[in-house]
């Protein structure tokens, strides 16, 4: 039996409009994470009276709130990507995060792939081609069906030819 490997094949790759789709989708939900975790501490501090976090969150100023939805939007990719292989915008579109191989990226991969998506003007890259995010980390965005279709076809075509061990 060969031992070939399959690798992702270009043409299924997610689109233009599909990625564009997935930031924004994205972006609600890490906006929702954001807005009920402020309700959350709101609500412990007028139940509990905690004026320690009142204070601490009214001194954060402007670089302290952009520290959080920092945090909040990596802790998103590393948990949605790193687990699912797929973030809830990605679940929507159908669309799903490979490697060369057509297989989920380890975490370490999904790790680099989140933090480049800090680079500035990120978000645009991907209008020209792949984006900076997937460059840089080796990664890819798929529809997930036709991947799917794709590698079973790949492992029947292997399995021609070969005799069955009796």
């Amino acid at each position: 039996m060969s031992n070939s490997t399959y690798i992702l094949d270009e043409t299924l790759l997610a689109s233009g409009g599909q990625r564009f789709l997935n930031y924004i989708l994205d972006f609600i939900f890490v906006t929702i994470i954001f807005v009920l975790i402020c309700l959350f501490l709101g609500i412990l501090i007028g139940l509990f009276g905690l004026d320690g976090l009142k204070n601490a969150m009214d001194g954060m100023g402007d670089s302290g709130w952009n520290l959080v939805l920092v945090v909040i939007y990596l802790s998103y990719f590393f948990i949605t990507e790193g687990i699912f292989g797929r973030s809830i915008g990605k679940l929507i579109t159908g669309t799903v995060l490979v490697d060369e191989n057509g297989e989920k990226p380890d975490f370490g991969t999904v790790v680099k792939r989140s933090f480049c998506r800090l680079i500035p003007f990120d978000n645009f890259s991907f209008l020209g081609s792949r984006g900076w995010h997937d460059s840089i980390s080796d990664t890819y965005v798929v529809n997930k069906k036709a991947l799917e279709e794709e590698v079973r076809l790949f492992h029947e075509l292997k399995l021609i030819g070969v005799t069955e061990a009796e």
